[in-house]
């Protein structure tokens, strides 16, 4: 760690919600009304390679409430929905530039020094990696990026659409 501080105390929640040692530098940008991690924010760097996911879900309730809404192939909706709506299509657009940015923003310093194919890959891929900006890859990515401060439609969608947005017995800050 070292680009990005955080609290061992919060590494050691984050590491047990995810259920994983985390190896790249991150940072808590969103939490719940308990103070635990919802959303962290990763260095686009992991061992000197491109790392595209900037917001990830951290929170074990919400992961586990999108993925019943994935369950139900709503990514297939989000999907045609996505090709149909112009409007849609520009707004996630500016998303996923408005993520790039902010990768770039972060790797201001670094950028001119990698090798060109990941300057190349930074600057051009979107929400956690995408390539085709009319597809969607994980609704936890795009409810990670609206939370984590990217205007995400897609991703506010996800959130409007769920009934219940923190647990009620909170589980991260049980040993």
């Amino acid at each position: 760690m070292g680009r990005f501080e955080i609290s061992e105390k919060d590494l050691s929640v984050i590491e047990k919600q995810l259920n994983r040692k985390i190896i790249n530098d991150i940072k808590v940008v969103k939490r719940c009304s308990y103070g635990y991690p919802q959303v962290i924010k990763n260095y686009p760097l992991k061992d000197k390679k491109p790392f595209p996911t900037l917001h990830w879900l951290s929170c074990p309730f919400l992961i586990e409430q999108v993925s019943k809404i994935e369950e139900v192939h709503s990514i297939k909706l989000f999907e045609k929905e996505l090709m149909e709506d112009k409007t849609l299509q520009e707004k996630m657009d500016k998303a996923h530039n408005q993520e790039i940015k902010e990768r770039l923003e972060i790797l201001e310093n670094e950028i001119t020094s990698l090798p060109e194919n990941m300057q190349k890959k930074l600057k051009t891929v979107g929400i956690g990696g995408i390539q085709n900006f009319k597809t969607i890859k994980c609704l936890h990515l795009h409810l990670a990026s609206y939370l984590g401060g990217i205007d995400n439609p897609i991703g506010k969608k996800v959130w409007d659409s769920l009934n219940e947005k923190e647990c009620s017995n909170c589980i991260c800050g049980r040993e």
